[in-house]
């Protein structure tokens, strides 16, 4: 066998849950490109993706059923443990609104994306960070309690521009949509995060770091999409410990950095 086939054989193999197509997408190819990156070209961990269609689950969304929406997303677990998968990520953070919910476990363990990127804005010493998502993850306290155990504080915008973010993700981000117009509204609503004092921004829809970049955006970004695929990547090269979260509510303890400032 050849050596460098023989390198990567024993790497954990990833499922992609995938609930809106663009975050996915974006998910496998910063994946795929952090292998590119540290095991050489068109190198990187096996992968399989998952995806029924979100329009299926939109009507559960707008009716708040969120067991409905965690049993379709139970499926597509269960169809990526029959792949092979060893464990799962699901960006879209939304959707981990449902994954907590009280319910069986999930076939395979998977990483919890809020938790990630709360874990990389604590990383960074953020204190203070704005959340930009869909109307459903801006109205829950799924951020505020996974930022808050690392004694970070979480600030949502005004009503006005939450309408305008949760507008343009449905209208075009996740139809492969990018203006020029809707950059210059966002860049206008993380000013406003901004001059209510946030250090950084959390762009914790999957598709926001498509419109937005760090260079367009007025503060420091925390990009949940490449943020979720560099932790797949390093459980699957044994950087970082499987996950073991199953669904249901996550736990995260306070760390001590957080006590210090609580």
């Amino acid at each position: 066998m050849n050596a460098q086939i023989k390198g990567w054989f024993g790497m954990k193999k990833l499922g992609i849950l995938a609930h809106s197509a663009e975050g996915a997408a974006l998910c496998f190819r910063a994946f795929c490109q952090e292998g590119f990156h540290e095991l050489g070209p068109h190198e990187h961990p096996d992968v399989t993706v998952d995806c029924i269609a979100m329009g299926r689950s939109m009507n559960a969304w707008d009716e708040a059923d969120y067991p409905a929406i965690r049993d379709t997303l139970a499926l597509s677990a269960a169809r990526l443990a029959r792949a092979g998968a060893d464990f799962f990520v699901c960006p879209d953070n939304t959707a981990h609104i449902a994954l907590e919910v009280p319910g069986e476990e999930l076939p395979i363990p998977g990483l919890h994306l809020p938790d990630v990127v709360s874990e990389a804005a604590a990383r960074a010493g953020r204190e203070r960070v704005g959340v930009l998502g869909t109307k459903y993850l801006m109205g829950d306290q799924i951020y505020p309690r996974t930022l808050a155990a690392r004694g970070i504080g979480a600030v949502v915008p005004g009503a006005e521009d939450r309408a305008l973010v949760d507008g343009i993700i449905f209208g075009e981000l996740v139809n492969g949509v990018f203006s020029d117009s809707s950059r210059a509204a966002y860049v206008r609503v993380i000013d406003r995060l901004a001059a209510k004092g946030c250090d950084a921004v959390a762009l914790v829809c999957t598709e926001i770091p498509l419109l937005i970049t760090p260079d367009d955006s007025p503060l420091p970004v925390l990009d949940s999409t490449r943020l979720l695929a560099r932790a797949a990547f390093e459980v699957c090269s044994g950087r970082r410990d499987a996950p073991s979260w199953r669904g249901g509510p996550m736990t995260v303890p306070m760390d001590d950095a957080a006590h210090d400032r609580a």
